[in-house]
């Protein structure tokens, strides 16, 4: 790392190693950076603590990147919140410096910065995203809350690149109304996959 990254700081909500639940990555050891600031405000957020920007710890790049390395993983999920609201050039490249391969998960609402190995792109009826997210995207994962969440999901399909993988997921609370939607949606539609939660069903974080 640079001097000038090391001084870098970000509002970390916080940082824990887990196995990644959701979308293709389902099932691999993962460390997460969930960054707080969301400028999107979804009413059925479950991490919605990290919507403040100023109420949690400003972390240096090396404390994130020391407690990044001790999780002997391969990947690193940075996530929020909305993690486009801050400049992740350096903190993208500092991962990368130590062997790691850097995942987002985003709503796409501001321009994405940083070296990405791989971007979720979850786009959210509440806050359109940038128009130069969906180029971008390795994955496109749709929340469907109810049956107008399938035209919202087409409509964002028909805005990715053509090796962009589509997944649905059931919103958490909703998940035994959802389900039969999505199940009956992607009979008709075998491009789209089924992305659920997994993590919430093995109570971990």
């Amino acid at each position: 790392m640079t001097k000038q990254e090391i001084s870098i700081e970000y509002p970390v909500m916080e940082m824990f190693h887990t196995i990644q639940g959701e979308g293709f990555h389902t099932g691999k050891s993962a460390f997460f950076i969930r960054l707080g600031g969301c400028d999107v405000g979804c009413h059925w957020c479950d991490v919605k603590e990290s919507w403040p920007i100023d109420t949690h710890p400003r972390l240096s790049i090396e404390t994130i990147i020391s407690e990044a390395r001790k999780s002997n993983t391969e990947i690193a999920v940075v996530t929020g919140g909305e993690p486009t609201m801050h400049n992740l050039e350096d903190l993208t490249h500092a991962l990368k410096s130590i062997g790691l391969q850097t995942h987002i998960e985003t709503s796409g609402t501001n321009t994405l910065s940083g070296e990405w190995d791989w971007v979720t792109f979850s786009p959210k009826k509440f806050k359109p995203p940038s128009n130069s997210i969906a180029s971008l995207a390795s994955e496109l994962k749709v929340i469907i809350y109810n049956q107008s969440d399938l035209q919202f999901a087409q409509t964002h399909s028909r805005a990715v690149d053509e090796k962009c993988l589509l997944y649905l997921q059931p919103e958490w609370d909703r998940k035994e109304i959802a389900m039969p939607i999505i199940v009956d949606f992607i009979r008709l539609n075998p491009e789209w996959r089924i992305s659920l939660q997994t993590h919430k069903y093995l109570q971990i974080p």
